[in-house]
């Protein structure tokens, strides 16, 4: 058992000294740390640790700017501010202290300034202010604000992004009709994810740089109705410079409407700035192509790039090419897994990236001439992120017990040391269960791996109700995830064991065990999770009688689908955000590539094997053999699987006399993220389970 310690904001190794405050601000806001009154850890706990972000290594490569981000749930929001780590001293140094929505922070490029997005004037602008915080200055002055910038390598210019307004409203097309509250579309893509389309897209703007202000920019993709960054999540990550700063890569799928929501097959586009002209750099690539970064001596490019349209969860291969000829390269001819976080080193001979690896994200190097890979690191752990500190990679680690921080890995050993511990006066009382890998054998003979997660002070003499964790994606990995809200660690503090199988559709085990689920919804997958749950279930801790099936997204489908044929194994299910109705699922959900590659085509088309043997496994086809208590969890504003879905399967349980419960989110997405929403979320939940299973 852990002793009991209030923790004061000194860290070990970490000396947090104060920012310069701007007078007239309102502070931003930072938890107390608590006295806990058990070792276990809560929802409420959850919230009340600090979530690390934005780390971005200083040009000498001798400080590190992170943020971290505190939520206040009284309030229903969270404040975030910045601090500089200095790696020679070991020393943080907090340089904000506002309740200011202050993001995307970067060193300048000379290291004197750092420069960020704030809405302090009252539309988001390019900020600037010294290194410990002070002296705090606005630098664009651009109409409607930016939304994300990059500094040019020699400072000299600035690329930033903004919505631009191309397509008409109702009120545009009859402005004598001004209190007309409606929409009217001729195409697809009109919504996505948690957003209707507002008629804007985000473009790129290439702008000279100065300290007195910006105050004009000249638009490099004027009149084209396509996005840079991609909506809804592409960042400033899919731009880049060249080093000599004569060019701008950047990402965009430059398709519209219905042929937009079919495919996948984004490029790199080349912007040369002396003579304006834009070239497509990946053409002839059909799949997504994107975060271009460039080698240090600015001859070579490297990306990330997928093979096949329409498929997005293809493998994610390392491309290089070279920037005069053209000429490519892919380092992954003889590597099954998937690219993320490229890292030039600064000789240009080799390449970091970081991948799954049966169900770890490690750091792994290929050398550019041979494109030979090693593997650097071995561990219980995700990496998150990695970029050049010194002679060391500077990385963002988490686990399945362990939040965010930041470490520094030596490249040789594969070891790393922490640079941040914010959490760790609240984790310090907590006690975590064991997480173990356990290889289990599926129904056609191959092993498969699971994670098993114990409750705290785990008594094998003991029983104890099980749940089987069933994945999103579907092609999401189970790895060593931290999670704020599918937390494993927060429901075996609840007394429950955790199973949670890597089944077939997971990358991190190669191609074919990754691409098996698609257009096999119903199939193999299944009986992988069921494989799992009765391995499990065997062990004589496991009460065999109060077993549940939980998850989300395609996890949600899942137990739509477990309910009816999981031949009476569990007594509880909890579906949020699950497709219950194939064919009302293929025609309103909004990226038409994902059930289009997935479910193998249209349900109309009747002539598609394929496709039609898809349909057959529809959830709601199934209803009649529901039979086990069930929470349908939804949100409103989820437009990949719409909430209809949820409320369809509830709906049917309830007509069907089968206890029953909905919990519909009306501001929340396919997530949830609002920090009273999370608590309910979580209150809901164990709440179901404890009734049904304890």
């Amino acid at each position: 058992m852990k002793r009991k310690t209030i923790y004061l904001f000194i860290f070990i190794s970490i000396m947090i000294s104060s920012c310069n405050e701007k007078q007239g601000v309102e502070k931003g806001y930072t938890p107390e740390i608590p006295e806990l009154e058990t070792e276990r850890l809560t929802p409420e706990l959850l919230w009340k640790l600090g979530r690390i972000g934005g780390e971005h290594v200083s040009p000498d490569q001798t400080k590190v700017l992170y943020s971290v981000t505190y939520y206040k749930v009284d309030d229903n929001k969270g404040f975030k501010d910045w601090y500089v780590y200095n790696i020679e001293d070991q020393s943080a140094t907090r340089i904000t202290n506002t309740n200011i929505n202050e993001g995307g922070a970067v060193w300048r490029p000379d290291g004197q300034k750092i420069g960020f997005i704030s809405d302090e004037s009252g539309t988001s602008q390019l900020w600037e202010m010294d290194t410990d915080g002070g002296n705090r200055k606005q630098i664009s002055f651009i109409e409607e604000g930016i939304s994300g910038f990059k500094y040019s390598p020699d400072a000299s210019k600035v690329v930033f992004h903004k919505k631009v307004k191309l397509d008409k409203t109702i009120e545009d097309i009859y402005p004598d009709l001004p209190k007309a509250n409606a929409r009217l579309e001729n195409d697809l893509m009109y919504r996505h994810w948690d957003e209707w389309h507002d008629y804007t897209y985000n473009h790129l703007f290439v702008a000279d740089y100065s300290e007195e202000g910006i105050y004009e920019a000249k638009d490099i993709m004027e009149g084209e109705p396509y996005d840079s960054p991609m909506k809804p999540f592409g960042g400033m990550g899919e731009i880049n410079w060249s080093p000599d700063n004569k060019i701008i890569a950047y990402t965009c799928k430059k398709k519209t409407g219905k042929e937009y929501t079919f495919s996948t097959n984004s490029e790199i586009w080349l912007y040369n700035l002396e003579s304006g002209e834009t070239t497509n750099f990946t053409k002839g690539i059909e799949g997504y192509d994107k975060n271009p970064v460039f080698s240090p001596d600015g001859k070579m490019l490297a990306w990330e790039s997928m093979e096949r349209d329409g498929y997005e969860a293809d493998q994610t291969r390392l491309f290089i090419a070279d920037i005069e000829t053209g000429k490519r390269r892919n380092l992954f001819e003889n590597f099954e897994e998937h690219a993320q976080n490229i890292t030039w080193s600064d000789n240009g001979k080799t390449i970091y990236f970081i991948s799954d690896i049966e169900a770890t994200d490690e750091i792994f190097s290929v050398d550019v001439a041979t494109a030979q890979i090693e593997r650097v690191t071995s561990g219980v752990h995700n990496y998150k992120s990695i970029q050049f500190a010194g002679n060391k990679l500077l990385a963002r680690k988490q686990s399945m017990s362990h939040p965010d921080e930041l470490y520094l890995v030596n490249l040789s050993t594969g070891n790393d040391e922490a640079v941040t511990a914010v959490n760790k006066p609240i984790l310090d009382q907590i006690e975590m269960g064991r997480v173990e890998e356990r290889w289990v054998k599926t129904t056609d003979g191959k092993d498969m791996l699971v994670w098993v997660i114990y409750p705290p002070d785990f008594d094998a003499s003991k029983k104890y109700p099980a749940l089987l964790y069933c994945q999103g994606g579907p092609q999401g990995t189970v790895s060593q995830f931290w999670s704020y809200r599918w937390n494993f660690q927060l429901m075996a503090a609840n007394d429950y064991i955790i199973v949670a199988p890597n089944r077939r559709g997971l990358p991190g085990f190669g191609m074919e065990w990754l691409e098996q689920i698609s257009k096999d919804y119903g199939g193999q997958n299944i009986k992988d999770y069921l494989s799992a749950i009765d391995a499990v279930s065997k062990e004589p801790y496991v009460d065999e009688q109060n077993l549940g099936a939980i998850g989300a997204s395609y996890g949600g489908f899942s137990v739509f689908y477990l309910a009816g044929h999981h031949e009476e194994r569990f007594s509880a299910f909890v579906s949020h955000a699950g497709i219950f109705n194939f064919e009302q699922m293929y025609s309103t959900t909004e990226e038409m590539w994902f059930v289009n590659w997935d479910l193998g085509g249209a349900y109309w088309d009747k002539d598609n094997a394929v496709a039609q043997r898809s349909y057959k496994f529809s959830p709601h086809r199934y209803v009649d053999k529901w039979d086990t208590p069930i929470l349908v969890i939804t949100g409103e504003n989820d437009f990949r699987i719409p909430y209809t879905q949820g409320m369809a399967a509830y709906n049917s349980a309830i007509m069907r006399g089968i206890p029953a419960q909905y919990l519909h989110f009306h501001d929340e997405n396919h997530w949830v993220l609002k920090p009273q929403n999370g608590l309910l979320w979580h209150r809901t939940f164990f709440n179901w389970l404890d009734k049904w299973l304890k």
